[in-house]
């Protein structure tokens, strides 16, 4: 079965958990056909990327004119809907008119593909792609929604009238799976999560933690509450806990982050690392005795939904404490495989982080109940084999 898998910028060091679902998908048989429709590389691991160039969207100059003559029927039946929703933003609106676009101009490439199924990785351009390239190609095609587009600004502008169209709505966390209830058809909604392509070696607890050592694993952006972490490593410094952090990623916030550390006197407790590889970050989860996550609403609604960096820190040993956001408190149960407090209370935080410093019993015992969760949940493989037996469905009918 050929599957025509359509992303926004492939690969990116901040969608990791792509890349391992595409490595599942080639492991389990299926012949991919990658689109990224922004930047990404030429190819991935061997595998070749269909990369669309903007400039690509100059064919449109007589492609649309050609489509509206001798192709009337789709195109009025997209025209219809294009403006039956009012936009949720001016970025979500020329992501869709992106996707839109780039399915005109692929038609005659893809008709010669001739792929089985669409399969579209996030609902904004990714989804008007597979939307319009069904109706030219006349093949079935699916949509995946996960996070900001389902919840910033209220979620994709056109996902009513594209998931109508489609065979079914991918999504990976039960909270995602209730917000998309509230305005598509909730038949066609399959929860199906993420996962790890290997679980990494379970580090041993270490027994002077005299020192704590906190890593935190996100990009440097508003949804990732780190004026609330800050507050949170202030109170834990009155409260005469020694530590250390490490803060793996990048982001606009960098330059905010660091006046930030340096006007608290947190110079020789916060290191801000900078991006790094997938190896190199997990050498820092395994490094630390926690990972701190402190995730929030952003004002545009947009908000995690469950961060691959849980799964993963559940998986090596190290404890996870976090707020309950989301998805994250589908894999964290408070005392069981991590911890979770709110953002704003400090004291919790603190209190939770003590017992963590000194209670080795429970960490043994969220320890290991952590790891089995991520076996039991977060296989790559078994997850990205549901998919595929959806998409084999599908395109069977």
């Amino acid at each position: 079965m050929r599957i025509l898998y359509v992303t926004t910028t492939f690969p990116v060091y901040s969608e990791t958990f792509l890349q391992r679902e595409v490595r599942a998908l080639r492991d389990l048989g299926a012949d991919l056909q990658i689109v990224s429709l922004h930047k990404g590389n030429l190819e991935f691991e061997g595998l070749k990327i269909d990369r669309f160039r903007k400039p690509e969207l100059l064919k449109l100059i007589w492609l649309l004119p050609w489509l509206i003559l001798f192709r009337p029927a789709v195109f009025w039946k997209h025209w219809k809907q294009l403006f039956q929703y009012p936009p949720r933003s001016g970025l979500n609106f020329w992501e869709n008119l992106l996707g839109l676009g780039a399915a005109i101009v692929r038609e005659r490439e893809l008709l010669e593909e001739k792929p089985d199924i669409i399969h579209c990785v996030w609902s904004s351009a990714p989804a008007a792609f597979g939307w319009l390239a069904s109706s030219l190609l006349d093949r079935p095609f699916s949509i995946g929604a996960h996070a900001y587009d389902v919840f910033e600004k209220g979620g994709d502008w056109l996902l009513p009238a594209k998931t109508a169209g489609a065979s079914f709505i991918h999504t990976s966390t039960e909270s995602a799976r209730l917000a998309l209830g509230k305005v598509v058809d909730k038949s066609k909604v399959q929860l199906i999560r993420r996962g790890l392509n290997a679980y990494p070696d379970f580090q041993s607890l270490r027994e002077d933690r005299s020192c704590l050592r906190l890593v935190c694993v996100a990009r440097l952006v508003e949804k990732k509450g780190f004026p609330f972490q800050l507050d949170i490593y202030e109170a834990l410094r009155e409260a005469g806990i020694d530590f250390q952090v490490r803060v793996v990623g990048e982001g606009p916030l960098r330059n905010h982050l660091l006046g930030e550390i340096e006007a608290r006197d947190f110079s020789d407790r916060v290191q801000l690392l900078g991006r790094l590889s997938g190896e190199d970050a997990l050498r820092q989860i395994a490094w630390a005795d926690v990972l701190i996550h402190t995730g929030i609403v952003a004002r545009s609604g947009d908000r995690d939904g469950l961060p691959n960096v849980i799964p993963e820190a559940m998986s090596s040993g190290t404890i996870v404490l976090a707020s309950p956001i989301s998805g994250v408190v589908e894999a964290v149960v408070d005392g069981q495989t991590g911890f979770l407090a709110n953002v704003e209370e400090k004291a919790i935080w603190v209190d939770r982080l003590k017992r963590i410093q000194q209670d080795d019993a429970l960490c043994h015992r969220v320890r290991q109940t952590s790891r089995e969760w991520v076996e039991r949940e977060f296989s790559a493989q078994r997850n990205s084999g549901k998919l595929l037996e959806l998409l084999k469905d599908v395109s069977d009918r």
